[in-house]
């Protein structure tokens, strides 16, 4: 499904901003860099935001991504951290703030409906795929782990169920064979701030189409946790590299168990098929061929091995024979 939308349905004047003295209002919920660029979008065509819903940074995630609440206190924009959005106390301080419209930018929970009917005007939430395609969490790692070869960014309408609303607007971008979920995660950032930048005239206006959702054309993912990242040992070589690039850096890692310690395979390369008459593994094994690291699959595709770790300490080629007995290791182990 590649949508994106007719520019002149959106709006008549895509660079319009709406007269200062109309100011259409917004409560804003995000998160990441989506957060940031969307709310730079909102504030760049003219929205006024009186409250900012974000969360407090988790000290045992990694934080590489931009903070919505330092762009927030940046502009004098008042910012909570709720761990619960939906109760009495944060409904009641998103109604004090008299929003038109409410938006979500990667934000992580799911907002039920007295939040939803507190803006009169709509809720709206920015999703990283092409709805309806990769619904639920973490779609962009679930695009590059299924190998799909484009995804985007969604701006849709809000309901109880996720990802479940009327579509506002969206961008189409490639995935290329090697990019890693950050590199796609990059993309889609910049097409959530296009299309929310082009779309917002007409949703402002009241003027832009909704367009329901067919569910039958795509599915509902959950999330992913680092347990996850467990190579299964009969992946093929293209499924094996898929899996790898969606959970490198800044994710926790494609790994497996051996007895020497955690192996956690960070960077691949096809290195096309085996040799005629060289028979394939029955699982995933790691050895050395030609100077390099390598990964033979039961399918018989090899790929080479750019960026590994052992126990968190480089793993190369020259290394292996420090740490292993024997000349090939079965991740079946």
């Amino acid at each position: 499904m590649n949508a994106a939308y007719p520019a002149a349905d959106l709006a008549a004047d895509a660079n319009a901003t709406p007269a200062p003295s109309a100011r259409p209002r917004a409560v804003v919920f995000a998160y990441h860099n989506v957060g940031v660029r969307c709310l730079q979008a909102l504030l760049g065509r003219g929205v006024e935001v009186p409250l900012v819903v974000t969360h407090q940074d988790n000290p045992r995630e990694t934080i590489w991504f931009a903070s919505v609440a330092k762009l927030a206190a940046s502009h004098g924009i008042p910012v909570i951290t709720p761990e619960d959005p939906n109760t009495d106390d944060v409904l009641a301080q998103v109604r004090a703030a008299r929003p038109d419209f409410l938006f979500s930018f990667y934000y992580r929970y799911m907002l039920k409906a007295p939040l939803l009917a507190a803006a009169p005007r709509g809720a709206f939430n920015m999703h990283g795929s092409l709805l309806p395609q990769y619904r639920g969490r973490v779609p962009i790692n679930w695009a590059v782990i299924h190998g799909e070869t484009e995804t985007g960014a969604t701006l849709h309408q809000m309901n109880e169920k996720p990802d479940n609303g009327a579509l506002v607007d969206q961008m189409a971008v490639p995935i290329l064979p090697d990019d890693s979920a950050q590199d796609v995660f990059e993309k889609v950032t910049v097409a959530a701030e296009l299309v929310l930048w082009r779309c917002l005239p007409a949703l402002l206006a009241g003027t832009a189409r909704l367009t329901p959702q067919d569910l039958s054309q795509g599915a509902y993912f959950g999330g992913r946790k680092p347990e996850d990242g467990r190579i299964p040992p009969q992946l093929g070589a293209a499924a094996l590299h898929n899996f790898v690039r969606a959970l490198t850096h800044p994710y926790p890692g494609a790994f497996a168990d051996l007895p020497e310690g955690r192996l956690v395979v960070w960077q691949t390369r096809h290195a096309g098929p085996l040799r005629d008459g060289a028979q394939p593994p029955s699982a995933v094994t790691l050895l050395v061929a030609e100077g390099h690291l390598q990964l033979v699959c039961p399918d018989g595709g090899v790929l080479r091995v750019t960026d590994a770790t052992l126990e968190g300490a480089p793993l190369e080629a020259g290394h292996f024979a420090t740490h292993f007995a024997q000349a090939a290791v079965s991740l079946a182990r």
